[in-house]
């Protein structure tokens, strides 16, 4: 008998080798019904998989994570099989799982496809997966593997061989079809009910421009076809929230070949939009005893190579700038910390003295390569809303939890109310990614743990995806259509603080190290205002909005009220204009739709003669008519729900 270890700390024992889908059935038939992958002590196995030893077992339904992952990996051994029924000479090279579906990376020879095949491949790939085919792994020698594939001519697959440890090669059949996998796949293609090729583009072999270009297909599935409309239903949502349409029709920001890829040139609106978004985070920073300060946007080299940057970034920075001075070397700045721990060193401090806090909306500056560039979420000069904190280690704690309020704050005033927590920490077993001694490490991860569970934060903890510097405490947000984004971080720093030989007096009278704390709640503003736009649909918060009030006069005659109205409303602080163009009511109204303005206020002689408005909100319709008075309240009163004071 062996003992498997359950999710929820239960044990049961089993026959040997028996398999995780035997235990399924051990725990209920609907459980089994719907089993699709397992692991075991951590590693992805069959649900056919022999059981051999005592061990840990993690079932997997298609709702996981990791289920979807081996459904669309096995989902892409079905579509190169499919790919295969009508181009018998394609070479076929690796197909993984992504984070929504899979692609297969194909060489077609002098043979293409495009979206007219695309039809006739789905047909076949649901034809092929009707067969119930088992999913079957098998050892093979090196030498039988390379045999194999050099008697297919697929120099591809062959160089995949010959960088494998003999022994540890498996292939993966079903059905008529071989293919070179590591494992992890569904009991057999008859689960696969839906799929879609989303589309193709190019791509090289292994990444490297000097190889061949292959054609990488692009595919989803699920285990319903329901699954599928709805997911297909949500990327049209996606299209009309993209915040690059989005961007353009608001006016918000554009893009200029001539200043430069990756370059972000704010308009009128956008500027204003950005604007409100700083002086909104400079208030509740203000209460929360953050003090501003201004850095430049380039540096010495060497002030990055003292702070370890250089060594870790130095290739996706801009190149050194030189000057008439013999080796002497500037660069644009890739990070505002560095910065800040000068700022932090100009003159000294004692222990009364701290914490110091200081906030900064930073440009900083990176190569990111062209083929990466995404509209405001992948640009190569953006604005943080950085902040660094120093602090004496008994600090910590306090100054943290402060930080992650701060940052609930953000997200509750704009609308975020669905996130998860990730702790990050280093990878142990590459400690030559980081920088700082393991026992600074492990107080740092320590610390924002702690922080974590007595916030009552939903929290993760991810190894290998800290900072080389220290580990952070990540937000992932779900914005309205389900997408998870990284919004917001805070970081714990043991090690800059010992690069910048920082330190401060303390009760002892003797020089300690005070500890560092990075934040930044939006991240970058760029990449904030694009996922704002695309979880909002440019209907901004009425406090952020470009424009809350737009007045309509139904004629000219009208213009004198019309003036009156907007001076009343810019004297309460309310963002108004005016449209005066020789159109007809109901098109403005469409048109002020269009521009998403929250509100609209129609003005003519009843009105006028009353002291009235009519109003109107957007998607909403009529909201009937109010004296101007009521109006401003209106608006103030919705202002005031979602827009409060930080620390009130």
């Amino acid at each position: 008998m062996i003992k498997i270890t359950l999710p929820d700390g239960s044990v049961k024992e089993f026959e040997k080798n028996s398999t995780p889908m035997d235990v399924a059935k051990s725990i209920s038939e609907g459980l089994a019904r719907n089993v699709i992958s397992a692991s075991f002590e951590g590693k992805t196995i069959e649900t056919t998989t022999p059981l051999t030893t005592d061990g840990s077992l993690v079932l997997y339904t298609f709702n996981d994570t990791a289920g979807k992952k081996a459904f669309w990996h096995s989902s892409a051994h079905v579509l190169a099989q499919a790919i295969q029924d009508f181009y018998p000479n394609a070479k076929l090279t690796i197909g993984p799982a992504i984070e929504n579906g899979f692609y297969y990376d194909v060489d077609f020879g002098d043979e293409t496809i495009s979206e007219k095949d695309f039809d006739k491949i789905e047909k076949k790939f649901l034809e092929r997966a009707r067969e119930k085919a088992e999913f079957k792994m098998r050892s093979i020698s090196k030498a039988d593997a390379l045999a194999y594939y050099k008697a297919q001519d697929n120099q591809y697959k062959v160089e995949l061989i010959e960088g494998l440890e003999d022994g540890d090669i498996t292939f993966c059949d079903h059905s008529d079809f071989t293919d070179l996998c590591r494992g992890g796949h569904i009991p057999n293609t008859g689960i696969i009910k839906a799929v879609k090729i989303m589309n193709v583009a190019g791509a090289y072999w292994r990444g490297d421009e000097k190889n061949n270009q292959l054609t990488r297909v692009y595919g989803i599935s699920f285990p319903k076809q329901k699954e599928l409309k709805e997911y297909l239903e949500l990327l049209e949502e996606a299209k009309k929230r993209d915040h690059r349409k989005l961007g353009k029709e608001l006016e918000l920001f554009t893009f200029s070949q001539k200043v430069g890829q990756g370059l972000p040139l704010w308009l009128p609106k956008g500027a204003a939009l950005r604007n409100r978004l700083e002086d909104f985070l400079k208030a509740a920073q203000k209460k929360a005893g953050y003090e501003m300060v201004m850095t430049p946007h380039i540096g010495q080299k060497e002030l990055y190579v003292t702070s370890g940057h250089y060594a870790k970034y130095g290739e996706d920075s801009f190149q050194p700038i030189t000057t008439p001075k013999e080796d002497e070397e500037f660069l644009l700045k890739p990070m505002n910390c560095p910065h800040h721990c000068e700022v932090y060193n100009h003159k000294p401090y004692s222990y009364k003295d701290l914490p110091k806090r200081f906030a900064e909306f930073g440009t900083v500056y990176r190569y990111e390569q062209s083929g990466e560039l995404h509209g405001l979420t992948r640009v190569r000069g953006f604005t943080q809303d950085d902040a660094h904190i120093f602090c004496t280690p008994e600090q910590l704690d306090e100054e943290f939890k402060n930080v992650i309020d701060l940052v609930l704050y953000v997200f509750g005033s704009l609308g975020f109310e669905n996130f998860t927590a990730q702790v990050s920490i280093r990878d142990m077993e590459n400690p030559d990614k980081y920088i700082g001694s393991i026992e600074n490490w492990e107080k740092a991860e320590q610390a924002i743990i702690n922080a974590a569970k007595d916030k009552g934060l939903d929290y993760v903890i991810e190894e290998g995806e800290a900072a080389f510097y220290g580990p952070k405490l990540d937000f992932m947000v779900k914005d309205a259509l389900g997408r998870s984004w990284q919004l917001g971080t805070i970081q714990v720093d043991y090690n800059l603080p010992e690069r910048f030989d920082l330190h401060y007096k303390g009760a002892d009278n003797q020089l300690h190290r005070p500890v560092m704390i990075h934040r930044a709640p939006f991240g970058s503003m760029e990449r904030f205002i694009a996922v704002l736009l695309e979880h909002t649909g440019g209907n901004f918060p009425l406090w952020l909005t470009p424009e809350q009030v737009i007045i309509l006069p139904i004629s000219e005659k009208y213009q004198n009220y019309t003036k009156k109205v907007l001076t009343l409303l810019e004297n309460s602080e309310i963002r108004a204009l005016v449209d005066n163009r020789n159109e007809k009511t109901g098109r403005k109204i469409r048109d002020a739709e269009v521009n998403k303005i929250p509100f609209m206020v129609i003005v003519g002689e009843q009105e006028e003669k009353d002291g009235t408005v009519s109003v109107r909100k957007h998607g909403e319709g009529d909201l009937g008519t109010f004296t101007i008075e009521e109006f401003i309240s209106l608006i103030q009163n919705e202002v005031s729900k979602t827009l409060v004071p930080f620390g009130s």
